[in-house]
């Protein structure tokens, strides 16, 4: 009787709408209007947010987590155990991507490895604003510090790497060292390719990952000040416990999965929920993910990066994406209806 009344409540409010502040609205959404939901491959959902959800410390979490472990069904459980809601803060969608970058690297100075990938200085962990790139790469600040992870031949690649936070270094003999974010110098990221655009250069439409890089590349002294406009920098750590045929740590610490995972605002969205992802535009998505990562630009309730894996292949398709759709983040059902006012959920 008690599941009975439960499935008639959810029925009657399942597009109920209420707002928690003028410009936060929570809409519940059932499971079939979710466009192409019933074609996804539940099961590689279910198996990508079982690596994470032990981890989230929520009652209503921990008790679908646990019974996620014994589940055979992944469309039946997801369906059974929560409720979409589409989370708006007022502004459009938007659905970028990311990857992790490979990068050729020695752990030698050489004449082709050039280019040091720094480890965290300890003065910088202690402030709130440390020194801006441009002192970091032209002047002495990093000099006796000792804190070289390695070398890489590419100061384009290098720039890329800490946009990621992540990357996976190919050394002269074959193998791999994967390295991941460890901190930053506290300033604020300035956009190079919005640079590009405002001295005229190009125009919006036109720039992307590959062709900010060309361009670096072609005008070498110009394409060092556009590197030096971003006064934020990237400190990296090395990542010895994650097998490098898997992906790299996300921000709740464990592996992300290509095209499974995504980074969220998790001021609005929990980190380790799974989101329902429709993303529109030249190759439309539609696929359930896991909200496993954040990141410095992903600002908003509709907001999302979506992760295509490693390497230049992976990189090219994620630097070309930025497209409309929704996102509809799937909460334990108390959790959802929670967010509705008394009077919304009857």
């Amino acid at each position: 009787m008690k599941a009975l009344i439960g499935a008639a409540i959810l029925a009657a409010s399942t597009m109920a709408t209420a707002s928690a502040s003028p410009n936060l609205s929570y809409t519940l959404v059932p499971f079939e209007k979710l466009d192409g939901w019933q074609d996804d491959n539940h099961s590689a959902a279910l198996s990508v947010f079982r690596e994470t959800c032990p981890d989230m410390s929520d009652y209503h979490w921990q008790t679908v987590c646990a019974v996620a472990g014994d589940v055979t069904d992944a469309r039946s459980f997801f369906e059974m155990f929560f409720q979409p809601v589409l989370i708006s803060s007022g502004e459009d969608a938007l659905f970028t991507g990311y990857f992790e970058p490979e990068l050729s690297a020695s752990l030698t100075r050489t004449p082709r490895f050039q280019y040091p990938i720094y480890g965290m200085p300890k003065d910088a962990r202690q402030t709130t604003l440390w020194h801006p790139r441009r002192n970091i790469v032209e002047g002495d600040v990093m000099t006796e510090l000792g804190l070289e992870i390695a070398y890489t031949d590419d100061p384009v690649e290098l720039f890329f790497l800490q946009i990621q936070g992540s990357g996976r270094l190919k050394l002269p003999d074959g193998t791999f060292k994967r390295v991941g974010y460890a901190g930053s110098n506290g300033h604020g990221y300035r956009s190079i390719g919005k640079e590009l655009v405002r001295q005229g250069v190009f125009k919006a439409h036109q720039v992307s990952a590959d062709v900010i890089k060309s361009w670096v590349r072609n005008n070498p002294e110009a394409g060092h000040e556009l590197l030096m406009h971003n006064p934020s920098y990237v400190f990296f750590r090395e990542v010895n416990d994650v097998p490098p045929n898997k992906g790299p740590l996300g921000a709740m610490n464990r592996s992300i999965t290509r095209l499974r995972s995504i980074a969220v605002d998790p001021k609005y969205t929990p980190l380790g929920a799974p989101v329902w992802i429709e993303k529109d535009g030249n190759d439309p998505l539609r696929r359930l993910m896991i909200a496993q990562d954040t990141g410095s630009a992903i600002k908003g309730a509709q907001r999302a990066d979506v992760f295509f894996g490693s390497g230049d292949a992976a990189g090219r398709i994620a630097g070309r994406l930025r497209d409309p759709g929704r996102m509809i983040v799937l909460l334990p059902i108390e959790e959802a209806f929670a967010l509705l006012p008394p009077e919304a959920d009857g």
